[in-house]
């Protein structure tokens, strides 16, 4: 088979074309390039893609993985050549199924491929099944390495023995080991089962034994404990009888005791609300102490009067202490301002110094002037002369007025203190200040005397208002009340009414909480006239502790009977028990057979590989002694696939973990490529796909691995594809 071109809606390839050629093709391209999106597209479109693989952690299923990253639909198209035809492979979405639609077709001529189908169009082209494929012509990236599967193993017995590739040792192997596990695997199996059935049976029968001898003795224990419970019972009602006829009689009596004290609240109830129903409890309280103030308001109200009488009398004292005929009518300030006039003018003296300095200025220039008249300042003596007798009369004029008005002011002031009686002005000072005095008391004498009549009109308002207050208060509940003696009474009777009520109501929410808490006596309870043998609570334990012994033993008895009814017959379980034993001894017998088998199985299996491993070992030891340049020049395959290498000379193989990473990947390489030998069919070889094979390969380990390939791409296709320019550089060298 020989590909020849690839289109692909895969993954991160969009619309994205493939050219290849027979031989080695090397397909370069970057990291995140698409080569291996290329390789799964071309896996998927031969096998198609698993639609029930879900994503795991860590894992993301092929069809979520590859779905393509423009939104489009899944799709590609495979041009290829087989047995000399060439053929195209469609794959499609089928509803939601991607490349779940599949076509294969003649190309140029859209004629279908008889025998290709979506299922089976792999292994019919590579002439493997998948997990064949994939582990010896597929190598993706990182993964060299080669482990083993079904299809592989049969495949690898098919070419080592007679060619049937139905079925293989691992297959054969795990079915003979599950039908042995499914007759006995440590404890489980059908031997394990049928020997705990079989031990469960010979169980049951001790046990139906047991439950017989139980169910016996339960019975004869029931019909005993029986018998004392209906003595119990009956001593029980002989019990409740009297206790009931007690209970009568203390239900009659409290029922008495709540009439009585019904009747006599409702008695106080009318003889309170006679008239109409009084005040609350604290409003009669309150009343009766407004009353009781009123005693004390009369007392004050006397004390009142007299404290008025002693004011008046002070009133008309004072006011006629501050009556003086010389200030009639007047203010204090009026009479001081009369008075301070009259004290200046009786005390003013004349002012006569004025005309005593004129005159005596006049003599004193009248003397200048008679001595001027003797010198010769002036123009002539009888000028002085002149003017010194001007002078001395104008001198006497001034002396003879002022002695005048001297005289006249003495004569006023004189007449001024007469009226007063006064010797000097400062008395009739000290007489307005006496009627100042005077008039300050008897101003404050009126106001005692209005202070006390307005405490006495305050004491009888307030003396009327708690009596009119009162006399409303109690007329409801006592219209005849007409003073406060009336009240007084009317509120003693109310209140005393209210207290005994009170005490009533009490009396009578006792008798009703008694007579509630009394039930009412039952009727038809009939003394069955047994003498007790116990005190009603003995009686009471007794039957209980019996009730519960009767019915745990009721319940063994049932537990007893249905436990032999549930194990059946005997002689049923007896039969039972020998047919388990001739079963397990069957089954024992074939337990052996197969390990017998099992054992031929692995002796079988070991000399087949000993005929296929050494044709193996010896390719994979050629192919290794290529690509390493001959220092490594033997393989070794173990049944788990672990490939070993053995150094050209050396004593002991390496597993591949003591290796380099190149080396490794060139020991995985020579088997990978010996398997693709000895296991792939040589005609319409598939092609040989390498994603990154030799990534870990440094240049001359790339050289080597080259010309391998490229020596065995004369037999197959093969599909190397890189990351690297070395290998084209190489190729194009050649």
């Amino acid at each position: 088979m020989i590909i020849k071109a690839m289109k692909a809606t895969f993954g991160g390839l969009d619309h994205r074309e493939l050219t290849l050629k027979e031989g080695l093709n090397i397909i370069q391209a970057p990291n995140e390039g698409g080569k291996s999106t290329w390789a799964a597209f071309l896996r998927a479109m031969l096998y198609g893609i698993n639609t029930k693989e879900r994503d795991k952690q860590n894992y993301i299923a092929e069809k979520n993985r590859y779905q393509p990253w423009s939104g489009a639909p899944m799709e590609g198209v495979v041009e290829l050549e087989w047995k000399g035809q060439a053929i195209t492979l469609r794959r499609g979405p089928k509803g939601n199924t991607p490349f779940g639609k599949f076509e294969a077709v003649y190309t140029g001529t859209e004629e279908p491929v008889p025998g290709l189908t979506g299922d089976t169009v792999g292994e019919a082209l590579t002439g493997v099944p998948r997990e064949v494929f994939e582990r010896s012509a597929f190598v993706g990236q990182g993964g060299a390495a080669i482990d083993g599967a079904p299809a592989l193993e049969a495949r690898i017995a098919a070419l080592a023995s007679s060619g049937e590739e139905d079925v293989s040792y691992s297959q054969v192997e795990r079915r003979l080991r599950d039908w042995l596990n499914r007759r006995k695997h440590n404890k489980t199996g059908l031997i394990p089962r049928l020997e705990g059935e079989l031990n469960q049976l010979e169980e049951l029968e001790a046990r139906h034994a047991k439950a017989f001898r139980l169910a016996q003795e339960a019975k004869r224990e029931v019909d005993k404990l029986q018998e004392e419970q209906k003595l119990l019972e009956a001593e029980r009602d002989a019990h409740l009888a009297r206790a009931m006829e007690a209970r009568r009689r203390r239900w009659e009596e409290g029922q008495a005791a709540l009439a009585q004290a019904r009747d006599q609240v409702e008695t106080l109830e009318a003889e309170l609300n006679r008239y109409g129903a009084p005040p609350d409890k604290e409003v009669l309280q309150q009343a009766q102490g407004e009353l009781n103030q009123l005693n004390a308001l009369h007392t004050s109200r006397k004390g009142a009067e007299a404290r008025l009488e002693e004011a008046s009398a002070a009133a008309r004292q004072a006011a006629a202490k501050a009556e003086d005929p010389l200030f009639p009518g007047m203010t204090p300030d009026q009479a001081w301002e009369q008075a301070s006039d009259d004290a200046q003018a009786a005390g003013e003296a004349p002012r006569c110094g004025g005309l005593y300095a004129v005159g005596a200025a006049a003599l004193a220039l009248a003397a200048g002037s008679l001595v001027l008249s003797f010198t010769e300042v002036l123009p002539a003596p009888w000028m002085g002369g002149v003017a010194c007798g001007v002078l001395v009369g104008i001198g006497v004029c001034l002396f003879v007025a002022a002695a005048f008005r001297k005289k006249r002011a003495a004569s006023a002031g004189a007449q001024v203190l007469e009226r007063y009686g006064a010797q000097t002005p400062q008395d009739i000072l000290a007489r307005a200040n006496a009627y100042r005095e005077a008039q300050v008391v008897a101003d404050q004498a009126a106001r005692q005397k209005e202070s006390a009549q307005a405490d006495l009109d305050a004491l009888i308002a307030r003396d009327e208002a708690t009596r009119k207050a009162l006399l409303e208060l109690v007329r409801p509940f006592a219209p005849t009340v007409k003073d406060t003696f009336g009240v007084s009474a009317a509120l003693s009777r109310a209140l005393s009414l209210e207290e005994r009520l009170a005490t009533a109501r009490v009396k009578l929410e006792g008798a009703r909480q008694l007579a509630d808490s009394l039930p009412a006596p039952q009727e038809g309870l009939a003394d069955p006239g047994v003498e007790p043998r116990y005190d009603p609570a003995e009686t009471a334990r007794r039957l209980e502790a019996g009730a519960a012994e009767l019915s745990r033993l009721r319940s063994g008895l049932a537990m007893a009977l249905g436990e032999l009814k549930t194990m059946g017959d005997p002689a049923e379980l007896e039969s039972r028990r020998e047919a388990l034993t001739e079963e397990l001894s069957r089954r024992r017998a074939e337990h052996a057979a197969l390990e017998q088998a099992l054992a031929a199985l692995e002796t079988a299996h070991a000399g087949l590989q000993a005929r296929f491993s050494p044709s193996l070992n010896q390719r994979a030891g050629e192919l290794l002694a290529k690509l390493t340049g001959g220092k490594y020049d033997a393989v070794s395959l173990t049944r788990q696939f672990e490939a070993l290498a053995e150094e050209a000379g050396g004593l002991q193989p390496r597993r591949a973990l003591a290796l380099s990473q190149g080396t490794a990947d060139q020991l995985y390489l020579a088997v990978r490529l010996a398997v693709c030998q000895l296991v792939l069919p040589s005609e319409e070889p598939c092609p040989l796909v390498l994603d990154d094979a030799l990534a870990n390969f440094d240049d001359s380990r790339m050289a080597l691995a080259l010309e391998a390939l490229a020596e065995l791409g004369k037999e197959r296709q093969i599909l190397l594809f890189t990351c690297h320019s070395r290998e084209a550089a190489w190729l194009a060298a050649q």
